[in-house]
């Protein structure tokens, strides 16, 4: 497990190709809010939103989700652990004025996308 990429994953690159290429500009695996020890993947400051893409294994995907069978326990309470902090975080954003859009490993990179957008303009 020591070599699955936290950052820089293949969705992750083409997101931030296809936002760009859209003419959208935005800071990488930044920190949006002070005193918040949570990284974002794409953080877009003036318009205050957070862009997080989730691995489906890591984050519990409701449709892709796997659970181990092996060592079943540890990785149940490392997965629930996550999904636990992906909520506090969104919470903790809210809170402060932001938005965190949430991206799962397995959105096509348009429909991401499209959702990014959206979100930006909307909040500009």
């Amino acid at each position: 497990m020591s070599k699955q990429k936290s950052r820089n994953t293949g969705i992750e690159m083409a997101l931030r190709r296809t936002l760009h290429g859209a003419g959208f500009r935005y800071r990488v695996h930044r920190r949006p809010v002070k005193g918040v020890r949570r990284e974002a993947d794409l953080v877009f400051g003036p318009a205050r939103v957070a862009v997080f893409v989730d691995g489906c294994f890591w984050h519990g995907c409701p449709e892709h989700a796997t659970w181990p069978k092996n060592n079943a326990e540890f990785w149940r309470e490392k997965i629930e652990t996550n999904r636990r902090r992906d909520a506090d975080t969104d919470a903790r954003l809210h809170e402060a004025g932001w938005l965190a859009v949430r991206i799962w490993e397995h959105e096509t990179v348009e429909v991401a996308a499209d959702r990014v957008i959206t979100a930006v303009r909307q909040r500009r």
